[in-house]
C-alpha cells in the first residue's frame, strides 16, 4: 500500500526568502546605503542651488551678446542669433572705462596694502603679545562693528572737506592705513583668530634666539598666515571694487571716477540700450569672478582654518 505524502500548511513563523536576504545584509551595508541616499539628496539640493545662482549670470551673458530686439523677444531666446559682438567695443568706448579701471586699481593698491599691514599688525598685538587690558580693548574694538556707517558718514565727510581732500583719492585710501576701511575690524578679527591657531612655542623659540616682536611678526607669523591673508585680500578687493557710496560722496570730476561709479553714470545715460549696458556690466564683474577662481583654494582654506582657536 503506497502512502501519499501531501505538503502540510505553511508555517507563518517561517522566514521568507526576502526576509532572509534582508537579514543577511550587515548593519554596515545598511548604514552605507543610508549615507548614499543622504549624499544623493545633498547633491540634488546643491545642484538646484547652483542652477538658481547661475541662471542670472547666464542671462547677463546672453543679453550682452544680443541686440535690444533679441533681448525683449517673446518667447525669450537663450542663444543669440546672430551674436552681437559689437556691443563690447561700443560699450567700452562710449565712456572712458580704461580711465575708470586705472582709478579703481590705484585705490585697490593702496587700500589692500594698507588693510593687510595695519590689520595684521593689530591682530598680532591682540593675539601674540601680552599686555594689560588687551581683551578689553579688543572687545571695545569689536563693538565698533555695531556702529552704523551712516552715523559717521556726515562727520567724516565734513572732516575731509575741511582738509581740502574732496575730489581726490585720499578719503578712499588713507583710512585703510588706520584699519578703518574695507571692514577693518572684521579683518582684524580674522587675522587674530588665525594667529591664535599658530603654536606660541614658535614665538618663544624665536625670542630665545634674540628675535624681537617685529621679527616674529614678519619672519614667522606672516609666512604662516598666507591663507587668511588671501581671504582678507579677496574681501578687501571685492569691497573696494563694488564700493559705490564712497566714490559718489568724494569724487565729482569724471576723470576720477571708479568703475562702479562710471557704470552707474553709464546706466543713466544708456538706459534704453540694454545690450550695451549688459556688455559693460559683464566686463566690470568679470575680474571679480576670475580673481575668485584663481584664489579659490586659498579662500576656502583660509575660511576653514580661521577661528579654530580663541
Amino acid at each position: 500500500m503506497t502512502s501519499v505524502l501531501t505538503p502540510g500548511p505553511k508555517n507563518p513563523a517561517a522566514p521568507t526568502a526576502t526576509a532572509v536576504q534582508r537579514r543577511g545584509r550587515s548593519p554596515r551595508t545598511r548604514v552605507g546605503e543610508a549615507r548614499g541616499l543622504t549624499r544623493a539628496g545633498l547633491w540634488l539640493v546643491l545642484a538646484f542651488g547652483a542652477i538658481v545662482m547661475i541662471v542670472p549670470f547666464v542671462w547677463l551673458i546672453r543679453s550682452a551678446l544680443m541686440t535690444d530686439a533679441q533681448i525683449f523677444s517673446s518667447p525669450p531666446a537663450w542663444i543669440p542669433d546672430p551674436f552681437a559682438w559689437e556691443n563690447f567695443p561700443q560699450a567700452l568706448t562710449a565712456q572712458p572705462f580704461a580711465r575708470y579701471f586705472l582709478n579703481t586699481m590705484i585705490i585697490e593698491l593702496f587700500v589692500v596694502t594698507g588693510t593687510v599691514i595695519t590689520c595684521s599688525l593689530s591682530a598680532f598685538s591682540f593675539a601674540r603679545l601680552r599686555w594689560r587690558g588687551r581683551n578689553v580693548v579688543f572687545g571695545l574694538l569689536l563693538s565698533g562693528v555695531m556702529l552704523p556707517y551712516a552715523v559717521t558718514l556726515i562727520p567724516t565727510f565734513v572732516m575731509w572737506s575741511e582738509l581740502g581732500a574732496l575730489d581726490t583719492f585720499i578719503p578712499l585710501t588713507v583710512p585703510a592705513f588706520f584699519a578703518g576701511a574695507g571692514g577693518g575690524v572684521f579683518n582684524i578679527f580674522l587675522f587674530r583668530q588665525f594667529f591664535l591657531s599658530i603654536p606660541y612655542e614658535l614665538d618663544e623659540a624665536a625670542y630665545i634666539d634674540g628675535a624681537n616682536p617685529w621679527t616674529v611678526y614678519w619672519r614667522i607669523i606672516m609666512p604662516l598666515a598666507k591663507p587668511v591673508t588671501v581671504v582678507v585680500v579677496i574681501f578687501t578687493f571685492i569691497g573696494v571694487w563694488n564700493d559705490f557710496l564712497g566714490p559718489l560722496l568724494y569724487l565729482t570730476d569724471d576723470s576720477n571716477f571708479t568703475l562702479a561709479l562710471g557704470l552707474a553714470t553709464f546706466q543713466s545715460t544708456y538706459t534704453a540700450q540694454w545690450g550695451l549696458l549688459m556688455a559693460a556690466s559683464l566686463v566690470v564683474i568679470l575680474p571679480i569672478i576670475v580673481l575668485f577662481f584663481v584664489l579659490q583654494r586659498y579662500f576656502v582654506e583660509g575660511v576653514t582654518l580661521t577661528g579654530l582657536k580663541g
